[in-house]
């Protein structure tokens, strides 16, 4: 009887040790979304994401690094391409937010795109690799989910280094839109210039895209009365910069305004100051 207890006792005290073991030991984690080298700090793994996604993360060696400012590239592929019927749907640069010559090096990107009906999709980062030796190529992927909200498509312009050319006449008032997916809004106006005012994404810039609008602006106010949208800017919307760059300015703000069927003229102001000096060098 006593040696019945005493058995009884030991498998008690084994099951207890093992039940401990489960409880505290780390969760087994899928190796596919796990990687020391790259780090992804927005977005989790399966996170809900919409337009516009920030990326945000860390590099810490191992062919995952730096260079020229950069430490990589990410593509967002949807549901269906990886069945092979789908589409890549956005693309950025990962931008280095700390000495890209310093590991570890913090990253961040920003990607705007439409889902077209797609459900989930694939984040798939690529190493920054200047030899371009196939070896060297390192890759990450991290699964998401699209959200159910509705969004809307603005377009934005901006000037366009690979389009424009300095033997065209007003040249510097000639700008080319991009588009931007963003939550829906009945301010669809004012979230148009909140788009353009952001400046241009790491896609755009990679496709000749550039702003003359200086960081910093800030939209004040607007309205859209009898036709005209009338908007008012910051001080420093109108600072610095030679009169080619103060025409794209108006022509930047003037086109992202005039796409709406709402706007037949558009008025410009800063800091409520209106006249024909607005934007002046």
């Amino acid at each position: 009887m006593k040696k019945e207890i005493w058995l009884l006792g030991v498998l008690g005290l084994i099951m207890v040790v093992l039940l401990a073991i489960l409880f505290f030991a780390p969760a087994k984690q899928n190796p596919q979304l796990v990687n020391n080298d790259i780090q992804i700090t927005l977005p989790k793994a399966n996170a809900e994401v919409s337009s516009p996604l920030k990326i945000t993360g860390v590099v810490n060696g191992n062919g995952w690094s730096g260079f020229e400012g950069q430490v990589g590239t990410v593509k967002l592929l949807d549901d269906r391409f990886l069945e092979g019927k789908g589409q890549e749907m956005a693309f950025g640069i990962l931008t280095a937010t700390t000495d890209w010559m310093t590991l570890p090096t913090n990253f961040e990107t920003v990607l705007n795109f439409p889902t077209n009906g797609a459900k989930s999709g694939t984040l798939i980062f690529y190493n920054e690799n200047p030899s371009g030796d196939p070896s060297k190529l390192k890759t990450f992927s991290l699964p998401v989910k699209f959200s159910d909200n509705e969004t809307t498509e603005v377009e934005v312009f901006f000037g366009n280094l690979a389009l424009s050319s300095s033997s065209e006449q007003n040249e510097c008032q000639r700008v080319y839109k991009t588009n931007r997916y963003i939550g829906e809004t009945t301010a669809v106006a004012k979230a148009a210039i909140d788009e353009l005012l952001k400046g241009v994404t790491d896609a755009e810039r990679a496709t000749g895209f550039f702003t003359s609008i200086p960081a910093g602006s800030k939209l004040n106010s607007i309205s859209i009365v009898n036709g005209q949208a009338r908007a008012d800017f910051n001080a420093i919307t109108e600072s610095g910069g030679g009169s080619c760059s103060m025409a794209a300015r108006v022509a930047q703000i003037t086109q992202t305004l005039m796409q709406f069927p709402s706007v037949i003229s558009v008025k410009l102001s800063v800091d409520g100051r209106t006249g024909d000096v607005i934007f002046q060098p």
